[in-house]
């Protein structure tokens, strides 16, 4: 059985890696997960152009289906997760970027529920591509906030500490940041796919894998989004 387990999950993270020539630069990716990722961001894409149709009518109507779900969905986030920035004004400012980046990773982790698609969290390229965003996003808004003398001093105050301070910030957060998701999207998928594998062909391991599939991917999508409104939050506070 360990043998078997261990052949299972070996398959799961097997990647096909094609090399594109650009120039005289030879780049390695995915294309299933390159593809994925597409697939995922169209999904988003066409939901926000079916909730824009829906939301054309008159004021002073009464609000229709897809205005009361939307209505609610945004109330959730916003209580959820932009309620937790000091300023209500850079809060409603952050609202599309923070919305797109939960929506497109709740996309992704909901892929794999549908049969011969694989959700692309599954890559840590892709998780530590997002974290690497929110990275240059903190920094960006570090500058902004604080200028570039009160930038360095986040790092060399004080200087004896600063080689713990940039890897701290630089390097241990986005890797964090990224592996937890990859982590626990990898390992939701590997312990699924053992039911399924020990039980097959009942239908029970399919009714866990829907139910636990769309629970977890849901969890796992807050929570890498509201770890990004802490860190961006933290970048602009003015001590």
């Amino acid at each position: 059985m360990r043998e078997e387990l261990g052949q299972l999950i070996e398959r799961l993270g097997q990647k096909e890696i094609a090399t594109w020539h650009i120039g005289g630069f030879a780049i390695q990716v995915d294309p299933k997960t390159i593809m994925m990722s597409a697939i995922a961001s169209i999904i988003v894409l066409i939901l926000a152009l079916f909730l824009r149709r829906g939301l054309r009518q008159p004021v002073e109507d009464k609000p229709n289906r897809t205005q009361a779900a939307l209505d609610f969905v945004i109330e959730q986030l916003d209580s959820q997760l932009l309620g937790n920035f000091s300023s209500k004004g850079f809060g409603v400012r952050m609202f599309p970027f923070i919305a797109t980046l939960f929506l497109f990773i709740l996309a992704s982790n909901w892929l794999s529920l549908l049969p011969g698609l694989e959700a692309p969290t599954t890559d840590p390229n892709v998780t530590l591509g997002l974290a690497l965003m929110i990275l240059v996003l903190v920094h960006y808004f570090l500058i902004r906030t604080k200028g570039l003398r009160g930038y360095g001093k986040e790092f060399f105050s004080p200087w004896w500490l600063s080689p713990i301070t940039i890897l701290s910030e630089v390097v241990a957060r986005p890797l964090s940041h990224g592996f937890r998701l990859f982590g626990n999207v990898f390992a939701e998928l590997v312990l699924v796919s053992i039911v399924m594998a020990k039980l097959d062909p009942f239908v029970v391991p399919i009714a866990l894998r829907v139910i636990f599939g769309i629970g977890f991917g849901l969890i796992q999508a807050f929570v890498f989004s509201i770890l990004a409104v802490a860190y961006i939050n933290l970048a602009t506070e003015k001590h």
